[in-house]
């Protein structure tokens, strides 16, 4: 049997997701600031969920492990974005070992409700990872940044944006895996058709004179009928 089309994009979506949130988590690109007043010109600030990071951008010098003066790391969404964050990452990884379980690329039948299981927790995942960039973005101005700078959205935060989609749409193409355990269930239950039996065969007999059809239209009147037959006229 072919793998449904619905568990391959299950199974191409959601390791998508997972590398791009992965990334996402990791980098510390979630703000940019910059034209910070009484700084070079070129100098950006990168603010992520661990770490903070200064780059030059006519040298390309890159400094991380920045102190944080302001407390941003402090601020509640950034907490949350490190909760989150690396909680959707261990979830997505045991939703692929589930998945891939009940996918079964290698036999002949796929396990439908294992494979459903699989897409409820690797939506579940998205979800998860879908919260922290939404409170983020909507946190973007609020956060402490140097006064008088410009803000800017950082590819950290769209990568997460996209995973996160990413792992939802998989998951939920797994999760149509339950469609056909459900019309699997339901055809056992459906009780079967009656056969029915061929009847008794009728024997053709051959005659050698007219006498013999008479006696056979006789013997049948007799068992079968009380009609009369042409012979009786």
């Amino acid at each position: 049997m072919r793998t449904p089309a619905a568990m391959i994009v299950g199974m191409v979506l959601c390791p998508c997701g997972l590398l791009l949130t992965l990334i996402g988590t990791l980098a510390p690109n979630w703000r940019q600031v910059s034209f910070i007043p009484e700084q070079p010109s070129d100098l950006v600030l990168e603010q992520g969920i661990w770490d903070l990071c200064r780059e030059r951008q006519s040298s390309h010098d890159r400094l991380c492990g920045q102190e944080d003066e302001l407390g941003y790391f402090k601020e509640v969404p950034v907490q949350v974005a490190r909760g989150l964050m690396p909680s959707s990452l261990v979830l997505t990884v045991l939703g692929l070992v589930v998945a891939a379980l009940g996918v079964r690329c290698w036999q002949k039948e796929p396990q439908h409700t294992v494979a459903g299981a699989s897409g409820l927790v690797l939506l579940l995942s998205g979800l998860l990872s879908l919260v922290p960039p939404s409170w983020y973005t909507h946190e973007l101005e609020v956060l402490p940044a140097p006064p008088g700078a410009a803000l800017d959205v950082g590819y950290s935060l769209v990568l997460s944006y996209l995973g996160s989609c990413l792992e939802i749409l998989g998951g939920v193409a797994l999760t149509l895996s339950f469609h056909r355990c459900c019309k699997e269930c339901r055809a056992s239950k459906t009780p079967p058709s009656p056969v029915l039996e061929p009847g008794p065969r009728s024997i053709t007999r051959a005659y050698s004179n007219p006498w013999d059809v008479l006696d056979d239209e006789r013997d049948g009147r007799r068992g079968r009928s009380n009609l009369p037959c042409d012979s009786d006229l």
